[in-house]
């Protein structure tokens, strides 16, 4: 059972490291608003990051934002860096759980990881990095479990709505569930959206050394998992869908690797029938095809070669027609945004036989929320922290390297997000 108890030692049950970067600032304001949650109705938390005064300023942007002006006076600062491991051992040494925001996790993540396994801290990100999360289960997963220590990756938009959707849709379906394809439709306001260029910058790493993410897979010498029922067809690089009614293209973030790897898990913990999945964005009709297809391949073109990954992230805006910027969403942007992932599912009823004939039962869930980046995101990385704290008996017995679906697979983490608007529901 993983360790939530705070000590004399060890004061603090949530500590933010990187509470001053851009999607930071609305994590702490996250953690201010559901501070009553925490074990016994109360959290003891602090903020950390490289710079005093930055983190100053965003607890009172916080105390501003919430009506709260008791923040600056009752959050503690801890000054600590991921170029100075002393300072990271220090400050895991403080936490219970790091909730670690600074990314991208490809260069900035592992030091933390390492921290927070030889110091007993329990670490929850919000990457969307394959290669950076599966890299820390190769590499951190048996010693972590050793300390009994959580490392929880992928807990925000990337990838909570989609592996928690899909156990959802498990759940909820009557027999046994074998394949789900997700659909996500992104909504924005009059003023449009945008996504702060720290995520741009992941992609653009991520498509680079998409090579050594093959590599590091094999490493790990998998078997295939065990297919039921009939096997999942993947759809083009670009089709009309039926269900959302546009045109639509695989998902291109980390929600397929996530949650095979849950599926994974279940298998292997508990023999659980693996769930087949094929993950799909909605993109609009022609004029969004045209451009994206314009932007995808001029993406492509520069990302192969250094000069063209630093164009790339010098000009998020040009290269992504607005897509991505430096500033990020304003707050009214945020508030106009939304998302919604629909799950569609087949499988078999309880008393037919999986082995025999194809599937002949269907299922349709959706998980819909605010905005995906920083209203959303923040949301369910919280969710994720309260519910290790709360339901620490829930959780695998012992520690190592999870997904959110792994980990939280046996808890009431959908119930808390359906309370805080990331809404779960059978259509």
């Amino acid at each position: 059972m993983a360790r939530v108890e705070t000590s004399s030692s060890r004061p603090y049950h949530l500590v933010i490291f990187g509470a001053s970067g851009f999607t930071g600032q609305f994590v702490v304001e996250e953690v201010a608003r559901t501070a009553s949650e925490g074990p016994k109705g109360s959290l003891k938390w602090a903020v950390a990051g490289r710079s005093k005064q930055k983190l100053e300023k965003v607890l009172e942007q916080a105390a501003g934002a919430l009506s709260k002006p008791e923040l600056r006076a009752e959050v503690d600062i801890i000054v600590a860096d991921v170029a100075e491991p002393d300072s990271l051992a220090a400050m895991c040494k403080q936490a219970v759980i790091v909730l670690n925001c600074v990314g991208p996790y490809r260069f900035y993540g592992e030091p933390v990881v390492k921290a927070c396994v030889e110091n007993g801290a329990h670490h929850i990100d919000i990457s969307g990095e394959p290669q950076f999360l599966e890299g820390m289960q190769l590499n951190y997963s048996s010693q972590a479990a050793e300390k009994g220590v959580y490392i929880i990756g992928s807990c925000g938009f990337d990838s909570i709505p989609a592996d928690m959707g899909v156990l959802y849709t498990r759940n909820q379906f009557k027999g046994t569930l074998t394949a789900v394809e997700s659909f996500l439709t992104v909504s924005a306001g009059a003023e449009g959206g945008c996504i702060h260029d720290g995520t741009w910058q992941s992609a653009i790493y991520g498509f680079a050394d998409s090579q050594k993410l093959q590599s590091l897979r094999r490493k790990f010498n998998h078997k295939p998992l065990p297919t039921a029922g009939t096997k999942l067809k993947r759809r083009g690089a670009l089709f009309y869908s039926n269900e959302l009614q546009q045109y639509s293209v695989p998902f291109m973030g980390s929600d397929p690797s996530v949650v095979k790897r849950t599926q994974r898990f279940l298998a292997e913990e508990y023999e659980a029938t693996p769930v087949q999945y094929g993950a799909y964005a909605g993109i609009g009709g022609i004029g969004n095809i045209i451009k994206m297809l314009f932007a995808g391949m001029m993406f492509l073109f520069l990302v192969k070669f250094s000069f063209g990954r630093n164009l790339l992230i010098k000009y998020p805006e040009f290269f992504s027609f607005g897509m991505f910027s430096k500033a990020g969403p304003t707050r009214k942007q945020m508030e106009a945004s939304s998302f919604q992932f629909t799950f569609y599912g087949e499988g078999y009823t309880e008393e037919q036989d999986t082995s025999q004939g194809k599937p002949n039962a269907k299922i349709r869930t959706r998980v819909q929320g605010p905005e995906a980046g920083y209203v959303a995101t923040p949301i369910a990385m919280v969710q994720a922290a309260l519910t290790l704290l709360n339901e620490a008996a829930a959780v695998p017995k012992k520690g190592g390297v999870y997904t959110p679906g792994a980990a939280f697979a046996k808890t009431t983490l959908v119930d808390r997000l359906n309370k805080h608007g990331i809404q779960f529901s059978v259509i």
